[in-house]
């Protein structure tokens, strides 16, 4: 069944929730290594999928034979980006590293604008600019000071939004790929940063059920689930607006905290709400926009049959 755009663009809003209990699930994973952590959800996910393959009985050749820039968008922008990560928070303050690499969403506003059939429309940028200061009120907390002594960090950081958001965009040049594809991804991750964490890490496997059960849930949810919505909403669905939503991440992150007595509400929290709903609002299509936008998508959909 071919979904519409708007309803692509809702699938892939699937993934922004689920990234917002990435912060919850994470603590209460415990002091586990970052690429051991990395190397386990990912391997979840792919585990995931290759249970779903067995049931409908789905050929792994089939689903692996994509071209070569597939694989490289695929695997550069999942890995890349934790790599980034990774690296930027050894070298740099966590609250600035959240700062800088949320500028992702708004890349993708602009990025999305060279794509074929697609126009960089002012209320884009304009909610992405409002919804990021709502991002920059939460997560800073009056915190956040650039100091020059954490460039490489920061550096980092920035490839982050610039990965992140090159992924998303990019993944429009292979949208006939299917997201199935997204599991052997996953599974190609989870190798690389078992290498990276035999390399730089010391293991630890003293965990709790409790523990395991978070990292089943990490594995599952935003590590899992959350890539493959999000890959069918950035290939099918209304990208611009995407990247605008996906600032409501930090604020789902946070509302969740709060509610699990891992985080104190504040004044913050509330304008940062604020904030961020009317940066939404103002991207929010209209309904005569929506049905032109519809029309134009069904049109090529029926050329392109």
């Amino acid at each position: 069944m071919q979904l519409t755009q708007w309803q692509s663009t809702i699938v892939g809003s699937i993934s922004i929730i689920l990234w917002g209990t990435l912060a919850l699930l994470s603590q209460l994973a415990g002091p586990i290594p970052p690429f051991q952590l990395l190397a386990l959800t990912f391997g979840i996910a792919f585990l995931l999928m290759l249970t779903k393959w067995a049931i409908f009985k789905q050929s792994l050749i089939t689903i692996a034979k994509q071209p070569p820039l597939a694989w490289f968008i695929g695997i550069g922008g999942l890995f890349g980006f934790h790599l980034c990560y990774f690296f930027a928070i050894k070298n740099a303050p966590i609250v600035d590293v959240s700062l800088i690499s949320y500028l992702w969403p708004l890349f993708i506003v602009l990025f999305s604008s060279l794509l074929p059939n697609e126009t960089l429309l002012k209320r884009y940028i304009v909610g992405a600019i409002v919804a990021f200061f709502g991002c920059w009120l939460l997560i800073s907390n009056n915190n956040a000071s650039l100091n020059l002594q954490y460039s490489i960090g920061y550096i980092a950081a920035f490839g982050c939004a610039l990965i992140w958001s090159g992924y998303s965009v990019a993944s429009r040049f292979i949208k006939n790929v299917p997201t199935d594809t997204v599991g052997l991804f996953c599974g190609c991750v989870a190798l690389l940063a078992t290498i990276f964490h035999l390399l730089l890490e010391e293991a630890n496997w003293q965990l709790n059920l409790f523990q395991w059960l978070s990292i089943i849930g990490l594995g599952i949810g935003p590590i899992g689930i959350a890539f493959f919505t999000w890959d069918h909403g950035v290939k099918h669905g209304n990208l611009q607006l995407l990247s605008v939503l996906a600032y409501s991440t930090p604020l789902i992150s946070t509302i969740i905290l709060i509610l699990f007595n891992q985080a104190t509400a504040t004044i913050n929290v509330l304008f940062a709400c604020i904030a961020i709903v009317v940066g939404a609002l103002i991207a929010m299509p209209t309904r005569k926009g929506h049905l032109k936008n519809s029309c134009r998508n069904d049109d090529l959909i029926d050329a392109a049959d």
